[in-house]
């Protein structure tokens, strides 16, 4: 019942936050001046350090969502939602233990022009995460959750157009984020540290 309560208050947190980029969207007369976007990011992740001092991990693979609005032409806001999977072969919870970050990715965009044929930018965000870390057995069953806190993120990468509404968007980002297992009578530490190359497909409206 407790972790029903956290969700949904998590859920009505990002909802009334949602509410109020849209409403600005709105107050601006932003729609039909091609300001927002809906990105799909997959990407494959390189851990730059071990979980703890008991558990190395893979790299892995995730997919983000993620939805952004622009103030001005090369300035905005975004927010999105990701899956990202670890795998260890060797654990402080026993071997072949899977790691799933799941959560909200929130923050500020800046885009630079190249100043080149087709509008090519470089784009930089920086921002925050709301994530946990879920620890599953090599039967796929809940073994563990460490329950969502805060991170950080940084990423940059190219704005590429290749048609009317669509763009490509290449990136490197690193993402940190540092939790706590429940485990016995005592905690673990889990610090997810790793880089992300991606290649986002964006629709633009």
């Amino acid at each position: 019942m407790k972790t029903f309560l956290k969700n949904l208050s998590t859920i009505r947190f990002w909802m009334f936050g949602l509410c109020y980029v849209v409403f600005m969207g709105f107050s601006h007369g932003s729609w039909g001046q091609k300001n927002w976007t809906v990105e799909f990011r997959p990407g494959a992740n390189f851990p730059v350090a071990d979980m703890n001092s008991n558990t190395p991990i893979k790299t892995g693979l995730g997919v983000d969502g993620i939805v952004s609005y622009n103030f001005i032409s090369n300035f905005g806001v975004y927010a999105g939602w990701g899956w990202n999977k670890f795998s260890s072969d060797q654990s402080f919870a026993g071997p072949n233990v899977d790691f799933e970050e799941t959560g909200y990715t929130y923050g500020l965009q800046y885009f630079i022009p190249l100043g080149i044929t087709g509008d090519t930018k470089v784009f930089i965000r920086t921002g925050g995460l709301w994530n946990h870390i879920e620890m599953e057995n090599n039967e796929g069953e809940l073994i563990g959750d460490t329950g969502h806190g805060f991170g950080w993120q940084l990423e940059s990468g190219l704005t590429v157009p290749f048609a009317d509404r669509w763009k490509i968007q290449p990136s490197i980002r690193y993402r940190s984020l540092s939790r706590e297992y429940p485990f016995g009578n005592s905690s673990v530490d889990a610090n997810l540290k790793y880089i992300s190359l991606g290649l986002g497909v964006i629709w633009i409206f």
